[in-house]
């Protein structure tokens, strides 16, 4: 029984998500897979464009057996912090054998020499960050200007463009699955697939896949007959089915009066307490939130060659769910706490049922069971994946109530 696990965001689910999963099937053998999935707010700091339950649908109905939600908590935070509450997770169901992630160099080995790098950090490589973040540069920025300083000294040929790798997001995040894999003692082996067809960030239709980010652009700007044949019929029909429900999908700008209420009530020390804040920027954040009344503006303007704009719409998200930076981290030394299940086909459920004999983590099927685990990490963490639901469901400014739908909404379940 080989397992080949994701971490996945499936914002929406598009042909490039299709033969990635294709692809890894098929270079593993895996018999069954598994996808640990962010649910109601994204890690580049933004409401999902849809909801969980229905990009569960969608990834299933497209061929992944079991979709289980990364938790809020890890959901909305850093690449290194994404990457460690995925791997992490997905370690702990005890049946992985592979995770295959998407990179754009293709090649695992060097970004295995990089991982091991970042998780020794060797003094000479230290030495260099400290240096380069004096000079202004994010931490992104100055940790890979670091890392080319480390192997330039080292006289280390990797036989790629170092910069070029670390100036691609995908291999950015292959890297942190690495080192996560490294930092836990995982025996999950990793595979990366060169990704095929458009860059991430592209917003244009060219050759190949469309990106996630092009597609959810001519949603917004082209109506939903605009991605038809760009995206797998399964993806098109519950987009379609999403919208008819709520007459559209979700975007940050949806929170305008919220984000801006909330920045220009905030105190700046309690500002301060929240992930990424540092000294000055939250300063920064109030004083645009009282000059523009356009959310998208404050955050134009915000943005710098220190802040990229990642990072300060992920402070505008937690923000909006109130998880400061002592939350997290006293809620990270309680994860993985439990297993939720969002989306199975029967391979799925099989798959499900070996988890409950190898894992020692509770799976929630049934939101309202929390109640029954004596477990305070799980409450926790629990409660702000529904906190987030909530949050999600305001921002589609529906007319009827969309609340408690964590309560109301079961995982889906394909028996064909």
């Amino acid at each position: 029984m080989t397992v080949v696990g994701f971490v996945t965001e499936y914002n929406p689910f598009h042909f490039g998500h299709k033969y990635h999963l294709e692809q890894s099937i098929k270079e593993t053998n895996a018999e069954y897979s598994v996808a640990i999935m962010s649910g109601s707010f994204v890690q580049r700091g933004e409401p999902s464009l849809i909801d969980k339950w229905t990009k569960a649908k969608i990834a299933v109905d497209n061929g992944v057996d079991l979709v289980i939600e990364l938790p809020f908590v890890f959901a909305v935070q850093s690449a290194e912090l994404f990457a460690y509450g995925s791997v992490k997770l997905l370690d702990s169901l005890n049946v992985v054998d592979y995770i295959s992630f998407g990179s754009e160099l293709g090649e695992l080995e060097p970004l295995q020499n990089i991982a091991n790098v970042l998780v020794k950090e060797p003094p000479f490589f230290k030495e260099r960050l400290k240096y380069h973040l004096s000079n202004g540069s994010s931490f992104a920025v100055a940790r890979s200007n670091a890392i080319v300083d480390y192997f330039n000294a080292h006289h280390t040929n990797l036989q790629h463009d170092l910069m070029e790798i670390l100036n691609n997001s995908n291999n950015i995040l292959a890297i942190e699955y690495l080192k996560s894999l490294k930092k836990i003692n995982s025996k999950i082996k990793p595979l990366t697939i060169k990704r095929s067809g458009s860059n991430y960030k592209d917003i244009e239709i060219g050759h190949g896949f469309a990106s996630a980010t092009a597609i959810r652009t001519l949603l917004k700007n082209k109506g939903l007959e605009s991605v038809k044949d760009i995206v797998p019929k399964a993806t098109y029909f519950y987009l379609s089915e999403f919208y008819n429900e709520h007459s559209s999908f979700n975007y940050i700008e949806n929170y305008n009066q919220i984000l801006i209420y909330l920045l220009r009530t905030i105190n700046k020390e309690e500002l301060r307490k929240y992930m990424d804040v540092e000294q000055g920027l939250e300063n920064r954040l109030i004083d645009l939130s009282h000059k523009y009344n356009d959310i998208i503006e404050i955050i134009d303007n915000a943005v710098t060659k220190r802040y990229p704009r990642t990072r300060i719409q992920r402070i505008l998200i937690q923000l909006l769910n109130q998880l400061d930076k002592f939350t997290f981290k006293n809620l990270i030394n309680k994860y993985p706490s439990y297993i939720r299940v969002l989306g199975a086909n029967k391979k799925g459920l099989t798959l499900l049922n070996k988890i409950k004999k190898n894992s020692s983590l509770p799976i929630i099927t049934k939101f309202s069971d929390y109640k029954y685990f004596d477990n305070d990490g799980l409450k926790e963490i629990l409660l702000f994946d529904k906190k987030a639901t909530d949050m999600f469901y305001i921002g589609l400014n529906s007319p009827k109530s969309m609340s408690n739908m964590d309560y109301f909404t079961s995982p889906y379940i394909n028996k064909s």
